[in-house]
């Protein structure tokens, strides 16, 4: 998803980038080849838990939709975004995932206390990712009232925590494929 269909990478695109340089990965699996399921953490925050629950849903039909089935999928739940960050370091320790989606809500208020707490998140995940090399994907929505956060978590394909579940999976089979030297 993005803001705007103008943003949108053009029909055709890759495949004219392609034909220019020496090697071009994008991690989509070859057609009619098994690939394993991706073994997804996800990092809820409890704070806006209503809103962090619709991403959750969003986020498991989108795992239902890439048939990694419930077996793949391991949910933890934080206080609060702040708190993402040590869980989703705790998830890529154990060693049992692939990639981690980490989902919350953090909604201006009258305080400045939104501003700490949404880069602190997203900075701690961006750490995180770099420091491990596994993906960490910001599920976090960050915006100005609850009706925003409500509109990027409705039961559709606009649904942020469904966008975050399509990310990781491709950062995983992305970072797959250049690593053993396909594409």
């Amino acid at each position: 998803m993005t803001s705007s269909d103008a943003t949108l990478l053009p029909p055709g695109a890759k495949e004219s980038a392609a034909a220019r340089v020496h090697r071009s990965v994008d991690g989509a699996p070859p057609p009619g080849t098994g690939v394993r399921p991706v073994r997804l953490g996800i990092a809820c925050a409890e704070f806006n838990g209503g809103i962090t629950y619709r991403l959750l849903t969003g986020a498991l039909d989108a795992v239902d939709a890439a048939d990694g089935g419930p077996g793949s999928v391991t949910v933890a739940w934080a206080p609060g975004a702040f708190e993402l960050p040590l869980v989703a370091s705790a998830l890529v320790r154990s060693g049992t995932v692939d990639a981690v989606v980490c989902l919350g809500a953090v909604i201006r208020g009258d305080t400045g206390h939104y501003d700490f707490v949404a880069g602190q998140c997203a900075a701690g995940l961006q750490r995180v990712q770099l420091d491990t090399g596994v993906p960490v994907v910001f599920g976090v929505l960050t915006t100005e009232t609850v009706e925003q956060a409500l509109a990027r978590s409705e039961g559709d394909a606009t649904n942020k925590g469904r966008e975050a579940v399509t990310t990781a999976v491709g950062m995983v089979r992305l970072l797959t494929a250049i690593a053993s030297g396909e594409g």
